[in-house]
């Protein structure tokens, strides 16, 4: 498009044809006032208004059917050779015009303007002579709430150019409506008596994602903005995409959760920012709607080398964060992951980073998930990667401790492969502290990551744990990966709450036990398994009991007959740590066959004896955050360094442990890929029906019948038709970070740093401190600006700008005089300081 050049309070403005003057000075760093103009929507006069809306439970029929002309009324400006003002938002930017955007005459009718629209909204906190750093409640000066300003107070759009065009002093004082303030709606709160008719809300759920959920009538000459189809916007066919919430100017529609800048990302797109491997989920969510499942496994790889994997077992603590939970279900954001890996062309392989040779060797102690990720990036990155893996088959804890039933061998090795495909080398059948030291490989590569996880179970010391038929969770679920499989009997009862021992109790199951009985410390509320795997142990017939702790295995001829429990009052004291109290008065047995010693796993921690250097602590290897464990070279991730955790957490600090490795190596720790190009979102979201009462596509399980006696997969994978519907329940938060912020009016802070304080001439009067977000931590007043500011420099560590204020401060006898006029008149002096030295 043609460029054209204008001239804007003396500015050459240089912009494209067919721009506005509006959007000209913003394009040029000119700051006019507007509340009804928004760069991503379109001008206010495109809307017209709705036969009715709905504020709250009343039903407001339109008078007028006309589109609008005026707008706020702030953007005004003067243009030469012509008479009178103009919006700048409506007049189109031509050659060579010359615009003035503040002169006294377009001063004097803003303030006019907003006058006019203070007079409908609640005001009193910007007039007040103690707003500065006020928290609204309690009032100091005791305004009605009713008429003090909202939540938005100090952050507020309004407020910001309020304090730019100035308030008149004949405003009139704001008579409170009493106007329906709705907050049982999902995520965000409406108050009607907030909204001053700029109608972007309707533009943005109109235009920008063309939802049409929200109008506007025209009623006794003002604008009323509400839900077009019912009063509730569940109802109204909402898709909570907060589109409105992000572009209002008042606090006539807020976020019920408190979003500032430092935790805007972490609360608007909370999906994202939970998963441990960091894989941007509404980005390969929104492929898999579009039916683009090449890009959405792509997306996933280029955080996730193991994405079957994780779509089979991770535990999804993106779910639990999905503001669609909110609504009504989250998005099944794991079963989706899942079917586009098992669904994976290998498309994503022509764009995989593979870097020229560095000639650096690095091994790696272990192949579970931990070692198989840093293994895959530092490949990618050139070096030569060597994995020890003591088992016949790699896989770790993947292979020996996920029972076949939750993630298949095919699914597994899968993953496996495209990693090994990278020309990783593979020893397995190695023990690494037994006949090759870890001394021997320090000294032969150049860098040693250890991932060896928790392969052993915690040991618990209570009588007749020597009894035949004792059999302890990791083992066993270990010999049940292995052929031959391990004998059980037919009552067994599985000591744990955890996931680890739902896993031994289902695992027993279809092995062939006729009853399982799994026994707990904790309340039903406090186990540590997921309640969707506890549900899916009942189903099967597996029985939970409680609130018992074991105290002795009962022997008959040194066989296992049965076990006393003892219960259990509290598993964690007041300081909230592991510290179990019992009732010895209250005791029983289970009679059984078979005990199976579920209650944590630990670390073989044999493998670093003969490094000094390395630390230890709770059993785990002590690493700093870059997974380095203070023996040159040699780094620890999975669960050797930390608490037994989940797949997904393994990832990450496999991820970390490349990152940090490559540095150590020489590289700069870039393990990033792309693997398909990031593209524009579409912002239109378009209208969908019941958008807030669609349900979450339930994951279909072969039946318990099925179950029985095998390791068949339980829970099975999504069909295309099945990962689009459900694909389609996605709000879309992550758009909401696409909407473009609003220019504020020029700024009077300053950055709190030496050389701006410098600057600040020595004279009495008063000074903020305010933090990254413009809150005010502190108003002073000092008797020398620049003294005061230089010693806050040294002891204010959060202040980050500051303003001040040069002003003639009263001497502390001048003080005591002022207080006794207003004790004996009750206001201050008109006569000043001279009236005060004729009274006393």
């Amino acid at each position: 498009m043609a460029e054209i050049s204008l001239t804007i309070d003396d500015k050459e403005v240089i912009t494209e044809a067919g721009k506005t003057v509006l959007q000209a000075a913003s394009q040029a760093g000119i700051y006019i006032p507007t509340l009804c103009s928004h760069p991503d929507l379109p001008n206010f006069t495109t809307v017209k208004p709705s036969e009715f809306i709905y504020r709250g439970e009343e039903k407001i029929v339109t008078e007028e059917h006309s589109a609008l002309e005026g707008g706020c009324m702030l953007c005004l400006i003067q243009m030469e050779g012509e008479e009178g003002l103009f919006f700048s938002c409506q007049t189109e930017a031509k050659p060579g015009m010359k615009i003035s955007t503040n002169s006294p005459e377009i001063q004097e009718e803003r303030r006019k303007a907003l006058a006019a629209i203070l007079v409908n909204h609640p005001h009193a906190c910007l007039t007040c002579a103690q707003r500065e750093g006020c928290t609204r409640e309690p009032c100091s000066t005791s305004v009605k709430v009713e008429e003090r300003c909202c939540v938005n107070f100090g952050n507020c759009e309004l407020q910001k150019v309020a304090e730019y065009i100035g308030i008149p002093e004949d405003t009139g004082r704001y008579i409170p409506q009493n106007l329906p303030i709705i907050k049982d709606d999902p995520l965000y709160n409406r108050n009607f008596n907030l909204c001053i008719g700029c109608l972007r809300c309707v533009r943005a759920c109109n235009s920008l994602r063309e939802n049409d959920v929200l109008g506007f009538v025209v009623k006794d000459g003002r604008v009323i903005v509400g839900p077009k189809k019912a009063p509730m916007l569940r109802e109204a066919d909402c898709r909570f995409c907060g589109a409105c919430v992000e572009v209002c100017p008042t606090g006539a529609l807020t976020d019920k959760i408190k979003i500032t800048e430092s935790n805007r990302e972490e609360t608007l797109v909370p999906c994202r920012v939970a998963c441990p491997a960091g894989i941007d989920i509404p980005r390969f969510v929104n492929y898999i709607a579009k039916s683009d499942f090449d890009k959405a496994i792509a997306v996933v790889r280029e955080r996730v080398p193991l994405p079957a994997v994780l779509g089979a077992v991770c535990f999804h603590p993106c779910e639990v964060k999905c503001r669609r939970g909110e609504v009504n279900e989250s998005v099944a954001i794991c079963a989706l992951k899942r079917f586009v890996a098992e669904n994976d062309s290998g498309l994503w392989k022509e764009k995989r980073k593979k870097l020229p040779a560095t000639g650096k060797k690095v091994a790696i102690i272990g192949s579970g998930p931990a070692g198989l990720v840093s293994s895959y990036y530092l490949a990618t990155l050139g070096h030569e990667i060597t994995i020890f893996e003591k088992e016949n088959k790699p896989g770790g804890m993947l292979r020996a401790g996920i029972p076949y039933y939750r993630l298949t061998e095919e699914t597994l090795q899968k993953d496996i492969d495209s990693i090994l495909e990278l020309g990783i080398n593979l020893k397995t059948g190695v023990k690494v502290g037994d006949e090759l030291s870890l001394s021997d490989i320090k000294n032969k590569f150049d860098a040693v990551f250890i991932a060896v996880g928790s392969s052993l179970s915690r040991k618990l010391n209570i009588e007749g744990t020597d009894a035949e038929n004792v059999l302890w969770g990791v083992e066993f679920l270990r010999e049940a990966s292995m052929q031959p499989l391990p004998l059980v009997k037919d009552r067994i009862v599985v000591i744990g709450g955890g996931n680890v021992s739902i896993d031994v109790a289902m695992t027993a199951l279809r092995l062939g036990a006729k009853e399982v009985t799994m026994v707990c410390l904790e309340k039903r509320e406090e186990m540590p398994a997921h309640k969707w795997e506890i549900m899916q142990a009942e189903e099967e017939g597996i029985k939970i009991d409680n609130s018992w702790g074991p105290k002795r295995i009962l022997k008959n001829n040194g066989r296992v007959s049965g076990i006393e429990f003892v219960r259990c009052e509290s598993v964690f004291d007041d300081a909230c740590k592991f510290n179990p109290s019992y009732n010895e008065n209250d005791l029983k047995t289970i009679e059984c066959d078979s005990v199976i010693l579920a209650i944590g796993q630990a670390s073989d921690l044999s493998i670093i004896k003969d490094i000094p250097d390395i630390k230890t602590s709770r059993g785990v290897i002590e690493t700093d955050k870059d997974q380095y464990t203070g023996a040159n070279g040699i780094f620890a991730g999975g669960d050797v360094a930390m608490a037994p955790g989940s797949v997904v957490d393994a990832v990450r600090m496999g991820r970390n442990a490349a990152i940090a490795i490559d540095k150590h190596l020489g590289g700069e720790g870039n393990i990033s890929e792309v693997l398909t190009e990031p593209e524009p979102r579409n912002p239109k979201t378009g209208k969908v029906e019941g958008f807030g009462y669609l349900n979450r596509t339930p994951v279909t399980c072969i039946s318990v019948d099925e179950r029985k006696n095998n390791f068949n997969l339980v829970e099975q994978i999504y069909s295309k038709e099945e990962a689009i519907k459900e694909a389609n329940r996605c709000m879309q938060c992550d758009l909401r970070l696409q909407i473009c912020g609003i220019k504020s009016p020029p700024e009077h802070y300053l950055e709190f740093n030496a050389e701006n304080v410098g600057k600040v001439p020595e004279v009495s009067g008063a000074y903020q401190l305010l933090d990254n977000d413009r809150k005010i931590i502190s108003i002073k007043g000092a008797m020398n600006i620049r003294q005061a500011l230089d010693e806050a420099l040294a002891e204010n560590k959060n202040a980050v700008w500051f303003e001040w204020e040069a002003d003639e401060m009263f001497t502390k006898r001048e003080s005591e005089l002022i207080q006794q006029y207003m004790q004996k008149y009750g206001e201050m002096p008109s006569g000043g300081m001279d009236e005060l030295d004729d009274l006393f």
